[in-house]
């Protein structure tokens, strides 16, 4: 088995994932925050760019130009977190593919063992692992995925795992109403 083709086939799937969650949507859906927090599907695809720059350029001692600004200690919160008017969706989808190349090349290029440094985490945890560092990553990936679920099925309705599988129940459509209804109704009687 290999432990490196492994983590990076799953962080692949997680990139699908997002990207597919943008399909067919508008440039208002496409960015417009759904949650108190401002959750939206481009910034979520931005903010993994960055993660995917930062933790595979800098930490490894690879230079990435684009990533430097966001490492800066003045940068404004959440800056990475949304698509301003002037950057289009396609601004942003090519930032997180330029992300992939980063990552790729340094995943191709090192061992799981490869020695790196987060500068941005505490010091006594800044060193790590090319392994470390993928398993980090897959995990944020995937928790933003699941963010992006969320977030989608709040625009639009569509749910989903994959464009080629939802992993939903073959049901009909007015089975979701109903099952939400019961979920309701025991949440309710739980709380008394």
């Amino acid at each position: 088995m290999d432990a490196k083709a492994d983590l990076h086939r799953y962080l692949q799937s997680g990139r699908d994932a997002l990207l597919w969650k943008l399909e067919g949507l508008g440039e208002y859906d496409a960015r417009r925050p759904v949650t108190p927090t401002g959750t939206n599907l481009l910034g979520l695809l931005k903010h993994l760019a960055y993660v995917e720059m930062g933790y595979f350029g800098p930490t490894f001692g690879r230079p990435v130009p684009e990533v430097e600004p966001w490492l800066a200690d003045d940068l404004e919160w959440n800056a990475d977190m949304w698509a301003t008017a002037d950057e289009s969706r396609e601004d942003v989808v090519a930032l997180y593919r330029r992300a992939w190349a980063v990552t790729d090349a340094t995943v191709e290029a090192l061992p799981l063992d490869a020695p790196g440094e987060v500068s941005w985490w505490r010091p006594d945890c800044r060193a790590v692992t090319l392994h470390q560092v993928l398993v980090q990553v897959v995990a944020e990936t995937h928790r933003h995925a699941g963010h992006a679920d969320i977030v989608r099925e709040q625009i639009d309705g569509a749910a989903g795992l994959r464009a080629d599988d939802d992993n939903l129940p073959e049901v009909e459509a007015g089975w979701w109403a109903g099952y939400r209804d019961r979920l309701e109704r025991a949440a309710r009687e739980a709380a008394g």
